[in-house]
């Protein structure tokens, strides 16, 4: 079965929103962890518009599960997770004014720069993942940085399933395929949703884990947290 990690920015932002501490995130994490999901992500941007980086201590204290974090690997971020030592960390190459990832690394041409970074973590025994856009060249990149796994960036899929998903998914295999072959393992994010994410777990290979969260949210304001959450480890046995 493909692992649900639930990405919990969203929670965040609408906490920030008014101040306070309402939605409590901290609860909030602990319900989905008790609702089925096997992690909770966490993207934490240098101006904390979302997720603070005091959220991420905090979260570390008490997630049982897989704890994921993303982000682009500048010093701050750095000191962050390896203060932190999630079970896993995820490389994302956006800039601090980004709303949200917009593309994958080119692991070809910032690969001193990952090896780098990815051996600092790996000694330290975290598990690591670079954000790619579905290239085979990158995937085959990815690999000779010492990555652990990929993180394939869904958002073209998910843009264009409702059209043709056929043709969606297409360069999706290709990059799994090879990324089967090199012995990296998968993981994918952003824009996956009820409707698009079943066909996608059944056409990539040892899909390890999804990353979820605005969508996932969107979809609980008419559903329920526990309904939704519930609905996608359905879709992903």
């Amino acid at each position: 079965m493909t692992k649900l990690s639930v990405n919990v920015n969203k929670i965040a932002t609408l906490r920030n929103s008014r101040g306070g501490n309402v939605p409590n995130l901290i609860k909030v994490a602990e319900d989905i962890e008790r609702f089925g999901a096997q992690g909770i992500t966490v993207h934490p941007r240098p101006d904390e518009r979302h997720i603070r980086y005091q959220d991420v201590r905090e979260l570390q204290r008490i997630v049982t599960t897989e704890f994921n974090i993303e982000g682009n690997p500048i010093p701050k971020f750095m000191d962050l997770v390896l203060a932190v030592q999630p079970t896993q960390v995820t490389l994302v190459p956006d800039g601090e004014d980004a709303i949200t990832s917009n593309a994958g690394w080119n692991t070809i041409k910032h690969k001193d720069f990952l090896v780098e970074v990815i051996a600092i973590f790996k000694k330290q025994g975290i598990r690591t993942s670079i954000f790619v856009d579905p290239d085979v060249k990158m995937v085959e990149g990815a690999r000779e940085t010492g990555a652990d796994r990929i993180e394939l960036y869904t958002e073209s899929y998910a843009s264009t399933y409702s059209e043709n998903k056929e043709k969606a998914i297409e360069k999706f295999i290709l990059a799994a395929d090879r990324a089967n072959e090199l012995g990296i393992g998968i993981n994918a994010g952003h824009d996956l949703n009820l409707d698009n994410i079943q066909y996608f777990k059944a056409n990539i290979p040892n899909l390890l884990e999804v990353s979820i969260g605005h969508a996932l949210i969107c979809e609980s304001l008419y559903l329920g947290l526990d309904n939704v959450i519930n609905m996608y480890l359905n879709r992903l046995k």
